[in-house]
């Protein structure tokens, strides 16, 4: 069989194309099929760690899980859709302190708190588009951290809220220590799993194709008739209530909510550290990430300020000398898709 050419066309059964020869599009490849295959294993054995993990390991998975939706959302939004962000932290507050409210002063169950909290970061994110979306490239990356840094400041003033102090959420002593574990995994691995579920059903429809022509050429993609306006406030809603309900379960395992960490620009650091070793633009990068970047932070997490410098540093090298991240030099030697995104035109008969 010839080689078959990678296009990004929209979908359809079966088309024409050159002098009458009929072709259609393909998706799945022997590496994609081994990668779902490889995926479901992976979380069926995940699913039963509750029954055999430790405490310990069990938070670890947690953090793990937590931190690869974060940068999943992330890679959404600027690896697909070009918004590059460095104000998601807004969002991670927004859904820490939503879960508190909703918890402590309205007798909500703090487990069922958590999507709710994602549909209140989504909803507030409706607003914050008016402001952010009028700015472009840098400026927008610099507004949101300053809308950020505004909603920092009004939480850190608020003294229903706790203030500079904060609270703690107290409700969750309704669990016993196990079961609250228990709980807080499975969402932690509906959240992360379905970070990932849910990027790869996006870019498998025409909305992920019009996401990648928004970050590739904004006119152009408008020329093409690409609504850019609603494109953009889709990812950016979506991004935002996933990461509020991320932000919402991290403090669930927590269990304290301090706006100096809710707010905390580290949060947005940690995702675009993920997703830039990994591979921008891939849904497999910022898997790939994670696990590395978890390795890092467990053999440096003793080191102090070296910590930080190490993983700073690893970046910076990888950013200069492989701008696509760890999957990009795997897709050097030899090209791979774990996951069936992209769309092969491929004659009919081969």
């Amino acid at each position: 069989m010839s080689a078959v050419p990678e296009v990004d066309v929209p979908d359809a059964a079966a088309t024409e194309a050159g002098r009458g020869q009929a072709w259609r599009i393909r998706r799945a490849t022997p590496e994609s099929a081994v990668g779902v295959g490889g995926w479901a294993v992976a979380t069926v054995v995940l699913a039963t760690l509750p029954q055999w993990g430790t405490s310990s390991q069990l938070r670890t998975a947690v953090e793990v899980l937590s931190l690869l939706a974060l940068a999943q959302m992330w890679n959404l939004l600027a690896g697909y859709a070009g918004m590059i962000s460095i104000g998601q932290q807004a969002f991670v507050g927004i859904g820490a302190y939503s879960v508190l409210v909703l918890a402590e002063d309205h007798g909500v169950d703090p487990f069922l708190s958590v999507p709710l909290a994602g549909l209140g970061a989504a909803a507030l994110s409706l607003p914050l588009a008016g402001i952010a979306f009028r700015l472009r490239a840098g400026y927008f990356a610099i507004g949101t951290w300053v809308i950020a840094e505004v909603l920092y400041l009004l939480v850190l003033n608020n003294e229903a809220l706790g203030g500079g102090d904060g609270r703690t959420i107290r409700s969750l002593n309704q669990y016993d220590r196990f079961a609250r574990e228990d709980y807080t995994f499975y969402l932690a691995m509906a959240l992360g799993l379905g970070a990932v579920a849910v990027v790869v059903l996006v870019l498998r429809r025409r909305f992920g194709l019009a996401l990648r022509a928004l970050r590739d050429d904004e006119r152009g993609a408008r020329d093409a008739g690409v609504d850019v306006y609603r494109t953009k406030l889709l990812v950016w809603v979506l991004a935002a209530g996933w990461t509020g309900a991320t932000g919402a379960l991290v403090y669930v395992n927590r269990l304290n909510v301090q706006p100096d960490a809710a707010f905390g620009v580290q949060w947005t650091a940690f995702m675009i550290f993920v997703v830039v070793i990994g591979g921008v633009g891939s849904t497999t990068g910022p898997i790939i990430g994670t696990l590395v970047f978890w390795v890092l932070r467990d053999q440096l997490s003793d080191q102090g300020v070296w910590y930080l410098v190490v993983l700073g540093g690893v970046a910076v090298v990888m950013a200069v000398a492989a701008p696509k991240g760890i999957y990009g030099l795997l897709q050097r030697l030899r090209p791979l898709q774990f996951f069936p995104v992209r769309r092969h035109l491929q004659e009919v008969g081969e």
